[in-house]
């Protein structure tokens, strides 16, 4: 059983040469369920965090650092948010190996999604499988 269950939304991105990865999430009263998705908490944390994108933007052009899994929502326990996540942060930015870095989620994490807009559904969460998207 996940004890005290948070949701992040990360985003892998690049701005004149520099990755970064801001962050921004919220802890969840219920866990989310395998055959579920962020919802409605998922879709307030992408407002939040793409707001601080878009006007970091201001600074300089940015890019997607990973394609379509550079948008990722997470759900983690508390004690690896504060534990693992950091560093697993850490060597991303440094090393820009986003293989290893999802290979580390998929170890610490109760679910990986990423978030998609297409113009006749709208937003809609995908669950991230970590082993496909390393191949």
């Amino acid at each position: 059983m996940l004890l005290y269950p948070y949701l992040i939304a990360l985003a892998l991105i690049e701005q004149e040469g520099i990755r970064a990865m801001p962050l921004c999430g919220k802890s969840l009263k219920e866990v989310i369920q395998e055959d579920s998705d962020p919802g409605f908490q998922g879709e307030n944390l992408a407002n939040q965090l793409l707001i601080r994108i878009f006007q970091k933007s201001e600074k300089a052009p940015l890019r997607r650092a990973a394609g379509d899994t550079s948008l990722l929502f997470l759900q983690i326990p508390m004690e690896e948010l504060q534990g693992t996540l950091p560093a697993c942060k850490a060597d991303w930015i440094r090393s820009a190996d986003t293989a290893l870095f999802l290979s580390r989620l998929n170890s610490i994490c109760h679910g990986i999604w990423t978030l998609q807009f297409n113009r006749d559904d709208g937003l809609k969460f995908k669950r991230l499988d970590c082993r496909e998207a390393l191949i």
